[in-house]
């Protein structure tokens, strides 16, 4: 009995032995199959994602392959383009050394035909002396003694009419220079003095606005002052700040735009920028309309917009100190009367004094003297050759060609020498504040210049895409070097240069 037992027992053993390890073989097989599905799952995603990221890379190297030949292609266009000028300028140069050789051989042949004729000359003339003095008995000198005894009798007798015809004339034309003379006695005297001044105040009704002005940590008054260039003064004054700038147009800008900010209540740097911009405009049409309202009064009548503009933009400039537009009505005034007097056109004389300073107020600096650049302006906005020769001649930059020029000259100089018009001072002031925002403008990557505070701070803003900040550190070493050895000024000068980026977005 037990060993049956234990027969079964074993067989029992055996047979579930031989069942478990067929179990685990076939789970084992399955196993295997479904990791290698898996990896053949994970082979193809690598390979699917190498290929996107070849692709990717292909893409981007081909799109720098494109980049370096769009820049070798535009750099193989200016070299090109360069050669071409170089070609052209050889072109030029060469035939101008080809007209030069052959004027200088025309010259040289005229010179030897002048000094032939001038030895034929001479020879003649010996001949013909030779024979007069054959004829007539007596020696040259001779007949030079008396051929001048009988011209001083002669030169007498004219001398005398001459003197007696001037007289007569002088008795008929003093009446009309006594006139002359009244009438610039009673305008030098009867004119306003004109002072120009380089600071406007700002009145306020209390000082709790000046604390809305300046804004927190000085935003609102650094914003105002780089949108405008002109200084803004807060101080313990009650009830006002000070607008210090040597441009009047700039002063008046910041002194409306100030006027509107404080009227709104909102004030901050988008605010300021929105009003300064709407205010210049503003200003551009006032400026438009004095032109119109100062040609209105004169009786002056078909100028051309363009020249009516300049005529505005003299409200805002002086030269010397005097107020330009009032100096350009004065002596349009003078002109009108002078010409009267003389018997002249007195509607053209008053057009010419009127434009004769035009040169004063160019949207550009030219280098070109201001009575040469009036006349260049007048000659191209339609003005008649008279008006233009006495604009370009009121200083003596060219040749006087009518009777309208010396009464323009005249009546610049009666206007510009009355006591007290003009100030040396202030004209030299203002130069020197222009040249120091045109020294800082030649720079490539400055957007702005101001000149602030009597020329002892020079604000340069710059591109901030135009100048890295190493470049802003050298910028300003080198204007403060320049300025430093090229310019004459009081005192020191700062130089602050300002680099700042703006991201600008709207929402529709």
């Amino acid at each position: 009995m037990n060993w049956t037992t234990i027969i079964v027992a074993t067989v029992a053993l055996l047979i579930g032995f031989v069942v478990a390890w067929l179990i685990l073989r076939y789970s084992s097989i399955s196993l295997i199959k479904k990791a290698n599905e898996e990896a053949e799952i994970i082979k193809r995603n690598k390979n699917i994602e190498a290929k996107e990221k070849f692709i990717a890379l292909k893409a981007e190297h081909d799109k720098m392959v494109q980049e370096h030949q769009r820049k070798h292609q535009q750099a193989e266009d200016r070299l090109r383009q360069r050669e071409q000028q170089l070609n052209q300028r050889q072109g030029d140069l060469q035939r101008q050394q080809n007209e030069y050789q052959q004027q200088k051989q025309k010259l040289e042949q005229q010179t030897q035909q002048i000094e032939f004729k001038q030895r034929e000359t001479e020879k003649m003339h010996k001949q013909a002396l030779q024979e007069l003095e054959t004829l007539s008995g007596m020696s040259a000198e001779e007949a030079k003694a008396q051929l001048v005894e009988s011209l001083k009798d002669e030169a007498k007798t004219n001398a005398m009419a001459y003197i007696n015809d001037m007289m007569e004339e002088a008795k008929q034309t003093v009446n009309k220079e006594a006139k002359k003379i009244i009438i610039q006695a009673i305008q030098r005297v009867a004119s306003e003095t004109t002072v120009e001044n380089a600071v406007t105040i700002f009145h306020i009704e209390n000082d709790e606005v000046k604390g809305r002005i300046i804004g927190r940590e000085g935003r609102n008054i650094r914003a105002l002052e780089a949108a405008t260039g002109v200084e803004i003064v807060v101080d313990d004054t009650p009830e006002c700040i000070t607008l210090s700038a040597f441009d009047p147009v700039r002063r008046e800008v910041a002194r409306l735009a100030l006027h509107q900010l404080v009227t709104d209540g909102r004030i901050h740097p988008a605010r300021i920028e929105e009003v300064v911009a709407k205010v210049k405009k503003q200003v551009e049409e006032e400026i438009i309309e004095t032109g119109k309202r100062t040609t209105i009064d004169l009786g002056i009548h078909g100028l051309h917009p363009e020249l009516i503009r300049m005529v505005g933009k003299m409200k805002y400039r002086s030269s010397y100190g005097q107020n330009l537009l009032q100096h350009a009505r004065e002596t349009a005034n003078l002109c009108a009367i002078m010409a009267s007097e003389l018997g002249l056109n007195p509607k053209k004389a008053r057009r010419a004094g009127l434009l004769h300073d035009i040169g004063k107020v160019p949207d550009e600096d030219p280098e070109t003297p201001h009575a040469l650049y009036g006349m260049r302006l007048a000659q191209q906005f339609g003005e008649k050759p008279d008006i233009c020769n006495a604009i370009g001649s009121h200083h003596d930059e060219i040749e006087m060609e009518t009777m309208l020029a010396p009464i323009v000259q005249a009546c610049d100089a009666i206007s510009g020498a009355r006591p007290g018009a003009r100030r040396e001072i202030v004209e030299a002031y203002i130069k020197r504040l222009n040249d120091l925002e045109d020294l800082a403008l030649s720079y490539p990557g400055v957007v702005k210049t101001y000149a602030l505070q009597a020329g002892r701070e020079l604000r340069v803003i710059v591109g901030a895409d135009k100048m890295s900040d190493k470049d802003v550190e050298i910028l300003s070493f080198d204007l403060a070097k320049r300025i430093q050895d090229e310019m004459t000024y009081p005192g020191q000068v700062k130089i602050t240069v300002i680099r700042e980026t703006r991201a600008i977005s709207y929402a529709k």
